[in-house]
């Protein structure tokens, strides 16, 4: 039997009735999914092509640190798309896992292996976020908050009448309290990450990379590999919009290779030869490092769109293959 309280609460239009249920169950079902997929996605790791090889290994291990340690560490990347270095401008190596890192790769002290792309390792995910899983979380943050929001939107005309004794007084009442506190609460944590990682997303930066600059063979470079709003975008959600909401692997590339904005050509890449697409409108002509990238990577940078954050030149650069999580390593 429906008690005073549950008649104040219930819903009398069965138009609203139905829309409110469809929204509800739609809402949570997406926030499942994305939830799921950024948890059980597993992080990719680099290639074999960037693990050193036997004799490599050999090699490294008889020379003391130092620049004869970097040679072999030079000759070993030399055909591999690296443009990134340590602070001291050395090749990027992970002495645990024994290979190169790829660009935006790093060591995840929790998974203990490196990570494509890594943005950060979340406890709430028990999993890293990085290349393979990133626009999963970036849609799970997006649902989660949708559903926050909306749980919160349609409790608020009974949190009104619980404080203006517009609902009988029984106990029940507490639990629309609760419920509106705690939707309100997550929403507005829920909006401060989602609001950070879509402006990460539109300056096309991981967490480690806005926390630490990614370091260039000419320096530092805080917009290194931003592209433009729009083709940062598509990076991450791809080129096919009927994907972007949905929590399928769209993104574009490998997560080993990634079109980068060089204020200066790395002097250790070769010259890129002139061509159609080899020039931008800045006068200054930097020409871009000479290594192929994937192909799903390379056309960002021959699309006919203007870039928005970029004023240096593009050319093509070879590519690694495969991707993502917060634990810092030592680049040293």
């Amino acid at each position: 039997m429906r008690n005073d309280l549950g008649e104040a609460v219930s819903m009398e239009n069965i138009g609203e009735q139905v829309v409110c249920l469809i929204a509800y169950h739609l809402l949570f079902a997406m926030f499942v999914w994305s939830y799921w997929k950024t948890i059980f996605t597993l992080p990719m790791n680099p290639s074999k092509e960037f693990h050193l090889s036997y004799a490599e290994k050999e090699l490294l291990e008889r020379e003391p640190r130092g620049e004869a340690h970097q040679e072999v560490l030079r000759r070993a990347a030399k055909d591999l798309p690296i443009y990134t270095r340590t602070m001291s401008g050395a090749i990027r190596y992970c002495d645990r896992c024994q290979l190169i890192k790829p660009d935006r790769c790093h060591h995840c002290s929790v998974c203990d292996k490196c990570i494509l792309k890594m943005d950060h390792h979340c406890p709430w995910v028990n999993n890293c976020v990085g290349f393979s899983n990133y626009k999963f979380f970036l849609l799970f943050l997006a649902y989660s908050l949708l559903y926050c929001l909306f749980i919160a939107a349609t409790d608020l005309q009974y949190f009104i009448k619980f404080w203006t004794n517009g609902l009988p007084d029984t106990q029940a009442k507490f639990h629309i309290m609760f419920l509106f506190f705690a939707a309100a609460m997550f929403s507005v944590s829920l909006s401060s990450l989602f609001g950070y990682h879509c402006w990460l997303v539109s300056k096309n930066k991981s967490t480690l990379e806005a926390f630490r600059s990614p370091v260039f063979r000419h320096g530092t470079d805080k917009n290194g590999f931003s592209l433009g709003f729009s083709k940062n975008m598509r990076q991450v959600f791809g080129d096919e919009k009927k994907y972007w909401l949905l929590p399928v692997f769209s993104s574009l590339g490998d997560g080993c290779s990634f079109p980068t904005c060089l204020v200066n050509q790395d002097p250790e890449q070769p010259s890129t030869p002139a061509g159609p697409n080899s020039t931008s409108k800045n006068p200054e002509n930097h020409p871009f490092p000479a290594k192929p990238l994937r192909e799903s990577q390379s056309h960002l940078l021959t699309d006919s769109q203007s870039w928005t954050e970029s004023s240096t030149n593009l050319g093509k650069g070879k590519a690694g293959m495969s991707n993502p999580a917060l634990t810092m390593e030592n680049e040293t």
